[in-house]
């Protein structure tokens, strides 16, 4: 079963595939997002807004946000606890 989030401007993602979400203002995760660039497993879901977040996935992905990780964070946590505003999708929903 799969745990969906917003991470901003209709953009959604998995929250059973993400391994951290992190600042994008150090110098190392500038050149892992560079990186990933270069390779193709960049994704941008900013809409051009200024990156806020980076959400590192299970398949060697990141995924921009124009989002701050705490929203987002926050966002995975109530999804986690099971609140209300939280949505369960299976497959047989998608």
């Amino acid at each position: 079963m799969s745990h969906l989030i917003h991470i901003g401007f209709g953009n959604i993602v998995n929250t059973t595939k993400i391994i951290a979400i992190v600042s994008p203002d150090s110098a190392p995760i500038k050149r892992m997002v560079q990186k990933a660039k270069e390779m193709g497993l960049a994704i941008d879901a900013t809409q051009g807004r200024k990156t806020k977040s980076v959400l590192v996935m299970e398949n060697n992905q990141i995924v921009l946000s124009a989002l701050l990780p705490e929203t987002i964070a926050g966002r995975a946590q109530s999804d986690a606890e099971g609140s209300d505003s939280a949505r369960e999708w299976t497959d047989e929903k998608v």
